[in-house]
This record gives C-alpha cells, structure tokens and sequence, in this order.
C-alpha cells in the first residue's frame, strides 16, 4: 500500500464501528478507574543533543488523523489521546525542569486555529480542534519533579492527586497500538475483578536486561500470578520484560515513601512492586498480545524502530478489518 491509496468508506465504517466497540468498553471500566499519571520527567541523555531542549515524550511519531490520513502528532499528546478516547478524564502529567514547552502544547490555542483556516488548512485546524476539544472536557494537573530521582520518585509525585483512589500509571516514552483490541481496558478489568494490589503489563523480548522483568506463574484466562520482580538484572530469570503501563491501588504510594534509593541510586518503581509482593499483596499481568506493539522512544535505536512501526501500522491499518 501507498500513502495515497484510497480507502473504501465501507472500510472505514467498519473500522469506526469496531473502534467504537472497544471504546465502550474501555469507558465502562475506567468508570472504576478514573485517574491517570503520566510520567515525563526524565532527562532523555540517550537521545543527547536533541533532547536538551525537546523533551522525548514530545518527539514525534506517525499516527493517523480522524479521516484516516497519515499525520506526526508528540508522542505525549498521542498518549493522552488514546487514554482520552479510552474514557479517562482526570490526568496528572509529572514534568521535569526545563519541560514548559509540554504544558504550553496542552494549553489551548484558538488564534492558531483560526490562521490554519485562514490559510485554507481546514484539515489540519480540525485535527487541532479535536486535540483541544478533548483538553477541554479533561481536567489536568502539572506536577514538577524538581530533579530526576527515578521512576518511583516520580509516581510518588502524584500522591496528593491520587488521594485514596486506584489510579493508572503511563510513562510518556512508550505507547502501544492495537488493531482490535485494547491492553489498557484489559489492565483495568483483571485489577478490577481479580482485585489486584497492582496490576503489570508483561511482554515477552529476547534480550530482558534493558527492562524490569518479572517472574509469573500463569492463572485462567491469560492472567499471570507475580511472584517476584527486578529492575534490569544482568542474568534475567525470565523473557517477561515489565512494560511500563500499570493500574495500582493507592497502597502503592505509601510503600514509596519508604522505598530506598535502588538501581542507578534512583527509587525505582520496580522495587516498589517488589516491596508489594514480599507483603504478601496480590500483584498480578497481563501480556501483550501477538499483534500489539509497543512503541519506545528511549534511545536512538528504539526511536527509529517505533518511526518505522508506526507508519507502517498506519498504513496498514487502513485496509485492516
């Protein structure tokens, strides 16, 4: 398929249906599950010198526009988007020093607007629109991290936000798509029904020592019992890599607060998890499945990876019932 080939309005109704479907359903859990917690604090030195001043949460990726079209859209605001059209309404976005240019893309701005219109660019002022229409009905929370002291550190930032509720936790540096289905509504409703502790997203890559790997023991229904976690370990005990997407209960922040500084002298939220299995707490997975991809902007090699995945999966996604 080419950038201009031409889709069926068939297709793309069907398509729409189907995204409906799933969009319902991912509402109807997050009924129960309100808030969420976007990390972008980090440094991003991996991507050094273009992150000195652009934040990676905010580099841009391919993705498709309302109408199908091929679009680049800041990786963060495609985050925020899809936990928007996932029923999310609350957010806590944890920056860094030196990240203003991430609150000033979520601050509306109409005369832009009404130059792309002015300018005959209907297309793109409707994309924008549509961006801040769901700004609009969002109610979002700033917090900086004064300095980066670890995932953890930066979850724990969100305390006073999350009060006494379960809440979903999304690093702004990865975002998974899906064809028919959502990981995000399947999250919610194992930590939901299960009545987990914590809820992790696993997935299985050949080389683990990059991530947080888990040890799990399969349950019913694709659902995996936690037995033991740990950040980047040079011998892996397993292939089951932690991605970061997670639902936790509140009791999470307490155990936080206490958690001392771990690998890279940073708190690390994997230890915190840890510390939730080794009090006897329920911590239970799910994985990803055959067909979902995880898109990662950490370093340059992960970074031309997702470019190239995510418009190939635009593109494919097209014709793709």
């Amino acid at each position: 398929m080419h950038d201009g080939d031409v889709v069926s309005p068939r297709i793309e109704r069907v398509k729409e249906r189907k995204k409906e479907a799933i969009r319902r359903v991912c509402i109807s859990m997050v009924k129960q599950i309100r808030k969420a917690v976007v990390t972008a604090a980090g440094l991003g030195t991996r991507l050094l010198t273009v992150t000195k001043e652009q934040p990676k949460e905010m580099l841009p990726l391919f993705t498709k526009n309302k109408d199908g079209n091929l679009c680049v859209k800041p990786l963060l605001q495609m985050i925020f988007e899809q936990l928007h059209d996932c029923g999310f309404r609350e957010f806590c976005f944890i920056i860094g020093r030196g990240k203003k240019v991430v609150a000033d893309h979520f601050t509306i701005d109409r005369d832009f607007v009404r130059q792309l219109n002015d300018k005959g660019k209907s297309g793109l002022a409707s994309s924008l629109e549509e961006f801040y229409r769901k700004i609009e009905n969002s109610t979002i929370v700033w917090i900086n991290q004064p300095e980066p002291k670890g995932f953890g550190h930066a979850v724990l930032m969100a305390k006073p936000f999350i009060g006494t509720e379960p809440f979903l936790v999304h690093a702004g540096d990865t975002y998974i798509v899906s064809n028919n289905d959502n990981p995000i509504g399947r999250l919610i409703e194992v930590h939901v029904k299960k009545k987990a502790e914590a809820t992790l997203l696993l997935k299985e890559v050949e080389n683990p020592k990059h991530y947080g790997v888990a040890e799990a023991q399969e349950k019913t229904g694709r659902v995996f019992n936690i037995k033991k976690v740990i950040e980047k370990p040079e011998k892996p005990p397993t292939n089951l890599a932690v991605m970061p997407i997670y639902i936790f209960n509140p009791t999470i922040m307490a155990v936080l607060e206490k958690t001392p500084p771990g690998l890279g002298g940073e708190i690390q939220l994997t230890d915190g998890i840890q510390a939730l299995i080794e009090k006897r707490l329920k911590v239970q997975a799910i994985k990803l499945k055959d067909d979902e991809i995880r898109l990662d902007v950490g370093n340059p090699q992960t970074y031309w990876e997702a470019i190239m995945r995510a418009r190939a999966w635009s593109l494919r996604a097209k014709l793709d019932l």
